[in-house]
Parts: structure tokens; C-alpha cells; sequence
């Protein structure tokens, strides 16, 4: 364990250096809130309105704390739980273990770097390096975007986005991959495809220089992370018994409680990408009901009917499925938008998990690319459509919906390309230094015991 973490100690300060070295001539930039939400945000409204200088909005900040808490929520116990449900009784606590200490380790080093990389300076792929370690703040310096509330508020709120695109990614590979690799895998994979993809949408990077628009996430988070996971689920390769034992969830009862806390802490993860308490909050907020309800009831039906019976798996699923659909379009199209948006992403991701899972022949273990990565493209491509103001969208007068879409398709592309070669190039790296997968011995007896020496369940 002790060469674990030294390990992990290198890999930190090696990618930070690199990402000095590549930054030393990046000019000074101010910052860059969620691009797509500053557009229609009315975040700074007061001040806008009457030409004061920028204060700090109590309602505003009360609300980002709020969205803030709710995110870490929908991370640990949330996904944790989520994910924990759908594995094997035996690597239970291998999976809450890997959510909570990715999240404990990329805060960490979001505040050390992350943040100043992402919403700092003025590169297409890296920010600039002037709130390394988070200098220059103080605990009443504004948000120079979002003026109504205190930056490390801002700050605290992204953090929440990066910990949980990383963890994410563990539902893929679950079951069999070292912890070390894991830990090791995140913290490079942050550095190298989180950061930039978050930069390049909403730091003012390629991608919003392009008018893409990603209101809280589609692109940054889930197909960001569904490519990283698909990869994995490739090079690390499948379980032990796969496709001749069972490997169903051992407790859907946790997976049901897992993705309805998923569903209350994505209206922090939506309505707080609005950057205040204001209209465009609203927006998402009913935008993350109804198009999560939609794809809800669209999955069971669709599975109704396939299959004969509707499932608690697939209602929770289905759900999922239309929180992430939902997410780049949040505050940018109306409500019977996201209501269709819904009824679209539910039977769409059903195919993800099902027809294209077996076209791939690939054990994502759970279905991290079929309901993250294609409802993460239906929402994506879709949002180029329903922003669209004779839809009920809040896009400019002269939006152009085929114009919007080919963006939206090349935003799709570039983080398709970027993440998956990142992650091919990562994977190889830790494979060749200290491995990826645990030994068959390990994989049999159950991670929790082999890995951590604790079980989830007393016998």
C-alpha cells in the first residue's frame, strides 16, 4: 500500500508538471463560467441591470452551495450505491471504496490545478496556471463570471463535476481491475482528458470558441467518461464467467436508492449549472423532472415489450438514462422539449445496454457506454435542435437548427477522438508499469476481500 500511494503521489506530480511545462507561455484570461449557461444565465443580473459594480447575491450563493451539496450527494452515497447494487455481493465495498476515494483525490487536486487549467487563460486545449494552488483568492473575491457569488463557491461547485465524470468511469470495469490502477488511472485521466475537454467547452477552449453548446455536461461528463469506460472495458478485459455464470445485481433495492439520489442531486448538477438563483435555474429544473420521468416510463414500456415484464432495474436505468440526455439541453430548451427528449433517450439507451452492448462484445459491467455514452449523444446532438426559439428553446432569433447540430456533431466527434485516445494511451502506460487487472485468484475470492481485507456482508 505504501508503494501505492507513492505511486500515486508521482503521477500527480508528474502530470502536474507536464501541464506547467505546456502552459508557461498561456496568457493571463478572465473567467469562464459554463459557457452555454452564461449565455442565457442571468446570473450577474442585478448588477447588469443597473450598471453597479458586481456584489455578492445571498440567494445566488445560497442556491450554488445548495447545488453544490446536492452534486456530492449524487457522488457518494448516490452513484456509490448505484454502482454497489448492480456488482456481485463480494465486490461491494471494492466499488463504494473506488467512488469515495476518486472523489476524495480529484477535489484535491481540482483545487491544486484542475481549476485553474479549465477556467483560466486563453488556449484551445489548457487554461493558464494563474489559480495554481488556488492563489490569489480570498474568501471575498467574486466570481469574475458568476460576480454574484464568492469564486471558491465556484470553485467548490466544478469540483463536484470533475470527481464524478472520474468516477463515472469505474462502472465499466468493475469487478476486476487493481485498486492501485484504478486511483492511478484516474488521476492521469483527469489531468489529460477531463481538463482539456472541460476547457475547450466551457473555458473558452476549441469548442466554445465554435458555439457548442453544453449547458451542464453532455459532452465534459458523460461521453467523456462512457469513451474512457468503453476502452477500459476493452483492455482489461472481461469477467471471469462472463456469459456463462451469473453475474446479476446482488441488491437492486441499494441500485434503486442509489439512482433515485443520483435523480435529487442532478437538479444541483442541472439548475446549479445556471450559475444563480434565477429563470434559467427554473428551466432546468422542470427541464430534469419531466424529461427524466419521460425516459423513465419509455424504458419499462420499451422493455415491456421486448421482454414481457417491466423491471426495477430498467425504471432505475431509464431514469438515469433521461437525467443524462437531459443534462446539455437542461437550460436551453423548453419543457415539452425535454419531455420528448425523454421518450427519446429511454428506448435509445435500452438499445445501448442491449443491441449494441452484444454488437460490441464488450463486459462494460454496468452499461456505462450504453446509458452514459449514447444517452450523452441523443442529448447532445438533440439540444442542437430543441434550443432552437420556434421549438421553445432560448437560442438567439437566428438560430439555425442544422447549423447548431453540425456543431453539436463535431463537439461529439472531437470528445469521442479525445477521450478514447487518452485513454487507450493511459491504459497501455499503467498496464506496462504496475498492471491492470487483479490476478484470477483475487477476481474469485471478490475484490473486497483481496483488495481491502473487508467484507460488505457478515455471513
Amino acid at each position: 500500500m505504501r508503494k501505492f500511494f507513492t505511486r500515486l503521489l508521482f503521477a500527480a506530480s508528474l502530470s502536474l508538471s507536464s501541464l506547467a511545462m505546456a502552459q508557461e507561455t498561456a496568457e493571463a484570461g478572465a473567467l469562464l463560467t459554463h459557457e452555454t449557461a452564461v449565455a442565457v444565465s442571468t446570473a450577474a443580473a442585478p448588477a447588469a441591470e443597473t450598471g453597479a459594480l458586481p456584489s455578492l447575491n445571498s440567494g445566488d450563493t445560497a442556491w450554488m452551495l445548495t447545488s453544490t451539496m446536492l452534486v456530492i450527494l449524487m457522488i457518494i452515497p448516490g452513484l456509490a450505491l448505484f454502482y454497489g447494487g448492480l456488482g456481485r455481493a463480494k465486490n461491494m465495498l471494492s466499488v463504494l471504496m473506488q467512488v469515495f476515494v476518486i472523489f476524495s483525490v480529484i477535489t484535491i487536486l481540482w483545487a491544486i490545478y484542475g481549476y485553474s487549467l479549465t477556467f483560466y487563460g486563453t488556449g484551445n486545449f489548457y487554461g493558464g496556471l494563474d489559480r495554481l494552488f488556488l492563489r490569489g483568492l480570498t474568501p471575498n473575491t467574486l466570481s469574475s463570471t458568476l460576480n454574484t457569488i464568492p469564486e471558491y463557491v465556484f470553485i467548490a461547485f466544478q469540483s463536484t463535476f470533475a470527481a464524478i465524470t472520474c468516477a463515472l468511469i469505474v462502472g465499466a470495469f468493475a469487478e476486476r481491475m487493481k485498486f492501485s490502477a484504478v486511483m492511478l488511472f484516474s488521476v492521469l485521466w483527469f489531468s489529460f482528458s477531463y481538463v482539456p475537454m472541460a476547457h475547450m467547452v466551457w473555458g473558452g477552449g476549441l469548442l466554445a470558441q465554435d458555439g457548442a453548446l453544453d449547458f451542464a455536461g453532455g459532452t465534459v461528463v458523460h461521453i467523456n467518461a462512457a469513451m474512457a469506460g468503453l476502452v477500459g472495458a476493452y483492455l482489461v478485459g472481461k469477467r471471469i464467467g462472463f456469459g456463462r455464470e451469473s453475474m446479476a445485481p446482488h441488491s437492486l433495492t441499494l441500485t434503486m436508492v442509489g439512482a433515485s439520489l443520483l435523480w435529487v442531486g442532478w437538479f444541483g448538477f442541472n439548475a446549479g449549472s445556471a450559475g444563480a438563483a434565477n429563470a434559467t435555474a427554473g428551466l432546468a429544473f422542470i427541464n430534469t423532472i419531466l424529461a427524466t420521468s419521460a425516459a423513465t416510463l419509455a424504458w419499462i414500456a420499451g422493455e415491456a415489450l421486448l421482454k414481457g415484464k417491466p423491471s426495477m432495474l430498467g425504471a432505475a436505468s431509464g431514469a438515469v438514462a433521461g437525467l443524462v440526455a437531459v443534462t446539455p439541453a437542461a437550460g436551453l430548451i423548453g419543457p415539452m422539449a425535454a419531455l420528448v427528449l425523454g421518450l427519446i433517450a429511454g428506448p435509445a439507451c435500452l438499445w445501448g445496454v442491449s443491441g449494441l452492448k452484444r454488437w460490441l462484445r464488450v463486459d462494460d459491467a454496468f452499461d456505462v457506454f450504453g446509458v452514459h455514452g449514447i444517452g450523452g449523444i441523443v442529448g447532445a446532438l438533440l439540444t442542437g435542435v430543441f434550443a432552437a426559439p420556434s421549438l421553445g428553446g432560448t437560442g438567439a432569433a437566428d438560430f439555425s437548427i442544422v447549423a447548431q447540430v453540425w456543431v453539436q456533431t463535431y463537439s461529439v466527434l472531437i470528445t469521442i477522438a479525445w477521450s478514447g485516445i487518452v485513454s487507450l494511451i493511459l491504459y497501455k502506460l499503467i498496464d506496462f508499469t504496475i498492471g491492470l487487472r487483479v490476478s484470477e485468484e483475487e477476481e474469485r475470492a471478490g475484490l473486497d476481500i483481496s483488495a481491502h481485507g473487508e467484507s460488505a456482508y457478515r455471513y
